[in-house]
């Protein structure tokens, strides 16, 4: 870990990241892809030390209240003081500014903050995100190793459920010949159709690799899957985009469990509803005006 002073912090949609680098070790990792320009270990995670003050001076000059992403690049919860410390003094200022809140992360830390989220809910929107990949905990040891297991992270939804905070999953990705399979995606599904989530982003069963990802992802096959890399190198060559044999399949059995449960899993809208701040004070008052 080292610090870093940052020159900014939100970006056009208001997204933000605290941080660059993380220590899950995830084998499929695009944030790992050279096109990011991470110029240090990828492991030692640069913390930006003045995420709060430049978080505070830009929500400050904001004419309009929003919602503030983050954990798109970097997950917020890398479990090191610093960014832990960060993270909650950036959700602090959103709580106290009035600002809404779209937060993804693979961690069970964001418990932590629990507080926060229900604060920041009561007066704006509140959106936790987590990715599921397998609902096999010994191969989640595998492709997400320093991070909570699958079944960690259903429990963490089923507590938002219950607080009241509407959660948004990420069902990426499928490796093909690892995770691609009905038993699995109909196991992930269920998990989500119990812990009733808003909604489900998928990309199609597969995954991507570019340079720098790629290599980090066939040196984890090769450590975990002997074999599977000259599998994936006769098949795809260096697509970009991996396809799953599997895919057209799976994705029906997708949509057609969505639209049975009436869980969203259109990704335009699901960005749009992460994206579109909601004023609850406002809300409250009219319905308190239309009483009287």
């Amino acid at each position: 870990m080292h610090l870093k002073e940052a020159k900014g912090i939100l970006g056009p949609h208001n997204g933000m990241n605290i941080s660059r680098g993380c220590v899950h070790g995830c084998i499929y990792c695009d944030s790992r892809s050279k096109c990011y320009r991470i110029e240090h270990d990828f492991e030692d995670v640069e913390i930006k030390s003045n995420a709060p003050t430049l978080l505070e001076i830009a929500l400050k000059k904001k004419r309009k209240k929003c919602m503030v992403g983050t954990g798109a690049m970097s997950d917020p919860y890398i479990p090191i003081p610093e960014n832990l410390s960060n993270i909650r003094a950036c959700l602090e200022l959103i709580d106290r500014l009035g600002f809404g809140l779209a937060v993804q992360t693979k961690s069970d830390l964001i418990l932590r903050d629990l507080d926060l989220l229900l604060s920041i809910n009561k007066k704006a929107k509140c959106v936790v995100e987590t990715t599921l990949t397998t609902f096999d905990e010994e191969l989640c040891n595998i492709i997400e190793p320093n991070v909570c297991g699958t079944k960690r992270r259903f429990e963490v939804l089923k507590i938002m459920r219950d607080q009241g905070i509407q959660t948004i999953v990420w069902l990426c990705p499928f490796l093909p010949f690892i995770n691609d399979t009905e038993e699995n995606l109909s196991k992930l599904l269920d998990y989500c159709i119990e812990a009733g989530v808003y909604g489900i982003l998928c990309f199609g069963i597969g995954l991507t690799l570019r340079e720098g990802n790629r290599e980090f992802f066939y040196s984890k096959l090769d450590e975990h899957f002997p074999g599977l890399k000259e599998t994936y190198r006769k098949k795809y060559g260096f697509n970009y985009i991996v396809t799953s044999d599997n895919n057209d399949k799976l994705m029906k059995l997708f949509y057609e469990t969505c639209g049975k449960h009436n869980i969203i899993c259109n990704n335009e809208v699901l960005f749009e509803y992460m994206r579109t701040f909601t004023d609850k004070t406002e809300e409250k008052a009219a319905e308190q005006g239309e009483l009287f």
